[in-house]
């Protein structure tokens, strides 16, 4: 079985985790093959270096090396290095990278001043993570620098355009966004590997990652949402929200940005044009879409740990053979 799964960070990290978890306990799904699908759309250039957070986050967790608490980052890390830029007085200071996490900013940005792709850096860097040795391949949704920047309200009643991060991170999505500019979007093509993966694959899931600005981010590759229209593997997708709330970061926030209700149902239907199952929490049972199957859960919607997002991804799984039959 060939799986492709478009994916942000922590919710799509966790959520192929749990897939992939549930295919090394089921037996005869020995053979299947992922390949993950990143949105490299959150990109920042920080402190000189080059940094990816969904990328980053895919490997730690898939890796092993992530700090479980948080959902991103490095495990036993320390902040010695950033505290001695704060020392010199560098900027900025809201965007925390650990000491571990900027060795491997150092190796990327590295292989990227030596003329390496993103996709042979990614490639580089899942190497010393154990992939795809551990049935799982990463490639980056583009080999072209894409950035998102969110446009917001400055304090003389213009605009202005701040990076994503920096909306993100530094205030929690608290100012309201206008709407999100994705610089570079227009010239991108799909990374090798990309559209394949997508046509080639037996089932193409989407984990309950943000819906605007992480999988809408790769659906506005060239290309990548004609191949989901054209594909004949069923698209399943995992719905990020419960009862209107996401798990966690700022869906609604993002959802409100482009006008789109905070429902599992407006949700399914940003993805309808090629989505043929729809994944969603008991409380969320009453979800109608007009093209794709609507199935709730047998349980809480929530990746609670390992075994149970297994869970969630083997009724993913169930639902594309219910879908294809």
């Amino acid at each position: 079985m060939r799986i492709t799964a478009i994916a942000g960070g922590v919710g799509g990290a966790r959520f192929v985790r749990g897939l992939r978890h549930h295919l090394d306990t089921t037996p005869g799904l020995a053979d299947a093959e992922v390949t993950v699908v990143a949105n490299t759309g959150d990109d920042i250039t920080l402190f000189g270096l080059r940094v990816c957070p969904d990328v980053d986050t895919l490997l730690y967790t898939l890796g092993g090396g992530v700090e479980e608490s948080q959902g991103w980052g490095r495990s036993d890390e320390g902040h010695r290095v950033q505290e001695e830029l704060a020392a010199y007085g560098v900027a900025p200071q809201w965007f925390g990278l650990g000491d571990r996490d900027i060795g491997t900013h150092v190796a990327r940005s590295l292989w990227l001043s030596q003329g390496l792709t993103p996709s042979e850096v990614t490639a580089r860097l899942a190497r010393r993570w154990g992939l795809p040795d551990r049935r799982i391949r990463l490639l980056p949704m583009t080999d072209t620098p894409v950035e998102t920047h969110v446009v917001v309200d400055d304090e003389d009643g213009g605009e202005r355009a701040i990076h994503f991060q920096e909306w993100w991170v530094r205030h929690q999505a608290s100012l309201p966004a206008r709407r999100f500019v994705v610089a570079g979007l227009d010239r991108a093509a799909a990374a090798p590997g990309v559209l394949d993966a997508i046509r080639q694959a037996d089932v193409v899931l989407l984990p309950p990652s943000n819906p605007v600005v992480s999988i809408g981010i790769v659906l506005g590759v060239p290309g990548v949402r004609d191949a989901l229209r054209g594909t004949a593997a069923p698209v399943v997708g995992v719905s990020p929200l419960i009862s209107g709330r996401p798990v966690r970061g700022h869906a609604d926030a993002c959802l409100a940005a482009i006008g789109v209700e905070s429902t599992a149902a407006a949700v399914g239907g940003l993805y309808e044009d090629f989505l043929d199952a729809w994944l969603v929490d008991p409380a969320d049972a009453g979800t109608v879409l007009a093209r794709a199957r609507v199935e709730p859960f047998d349980g809480p919607l929530l990746m609670s740990d390992v075994p149970a997002t297994g869970r969630i991804a083997a009724h993913a799984l169930r639902l594309a053979t219910a879908v294809a039959a």
